[in-house]
């Protein structure tokens, strides 16, 4: 049965060892989450998630990370969970702007971008536009762009797992209903459809699937989270879009580190493999009993894997 509640965009601010702050950056105003008491001046790590989730999907790596030394910022993304949601600024030039003021408004001059598949294309958008402020990334689930288009062009394996979704959600309004609708079980569907199937059956599952499916009801939400996709297929027939693509082909000239669930079915690993010639730095790790959200499904192989990085 369906609840006419709404959620508040307060709900998402879950009580924790960290500290939920607002930032103001590139004109609009983010939900930050900051792990409790780490030294102001210790390395900036900024954890952006992917579709239709917020902020919790770091809960793990926001502490773990911290207690090796550096300061831990999870966010909410513009157009979720607490953070503003204006009707514009959904493109990748936009995105990029956001990650690259909120680095500055944290009081640093450079961090290290962890994200998590659309949150992984915002990373890698930031650190080939503002190039200064982007020490290194690491993305779990997240192919390069221009790999990921070159896959779903000539990979039909791939074209059969990823575009179906993406296509549905290019509709006006069907899509904001159907992920709103019975109290966000669509985000369910999408979060059982992408893990394993050990994860699947685990009480912390059934916790994050309820928290996503509050979040993605807080007005506004599933309409912001949809214009990312909507951008990023409608632009590709304009200038705008071609001129960005062509830009993300620049190669990257960074560390980068690449996390991919063992057991992805979502995300195929040749398409991975794409990506090597426009990040010649990057290291591509499998993550074992995980799948498209290595990140919860495998926190502590994940978090471990960070470490080694950031060292």
């Amino acid at each position: 049965m369906s609840s006419n509640f709404l959620p508040d965009p307060s709900s998402v601010r879950y009580e924790g060892p960290w500290t939920h702050r607002d930032v103001h950056a590139n004109g609009i105003r983010f939900h930050v989450v900051e792990a409790a008491a780490q030294r102001r001046d210790a390395p900036l790590v900024v954890l952006l998630h992917g579709f239709a989730d917020f902020w919790w999907s770091w809960r793990h790596q926001l502490t773990g990370l911290s207690d090796l030394g550096y300061r831990v910022v999870a966010v909410d993304l513009r157009g979720y969970g607490d953070s503003d949601k204006p009707p514009r600024g959904y493109d990748g030039w936009t995105l990029a702007g956001d990650v690259a003021g909120l680095v500055r408004a944290l009081g640093h001059t450079e961090a290290t971008l962890v994200g998590h598949a659309e949150g992984g294309l915002v990373c890698w958008t930031t650190a080939v536009l503002h190039p200064r402020l982007v020490s290194s990334i690491a993305l779990i689930s997240s192919p390069h762009p221009a790999a990921l288009k070159s896959a779903v062009l000539r990979d039909g394996a791939q074209r059969a797992t990823w575009l179906p979704d993406f296509l549905r959600y290019q509709l006006p309004r069907y899509p904001e209903h159907l992920l709103t609708t019975a109290d966000g079980f669509e985000v369910e569907r999408l979060l059982r459809q992408r893990v394993g199937a050990e994860f699947a059956g685990t009480a912390e599952f059934i916790d994050v699937a309820r928290r996503m499916r509050s979040a993605i009801r807080i007005p506004g939400v599933a309409h912001c989270a949809l214009e990312y996709q909507r951008w990023a297929f409608r632009s590709q027939w304009r200038p705008d879009g071609r001129r960005f693509m062509a830009t993300m082909r620049d190669p990257l000239d960074i560390p980068v580190l690449a996390l991919r669930g063992a057991s992805d079915t979502y995300l195929l690993r040749s398409t991975y493999h794409r990506g090597q010639k426009w990040a010649p730095r990057r290291r591509l790790v499998t993550v074992p009993d995980a799948a498209h959200f290595a990140h919860q499904e495998n926190p502590d192989t994940v978090t471990t894997e960070l470490a080694k990085f950031l060292d």
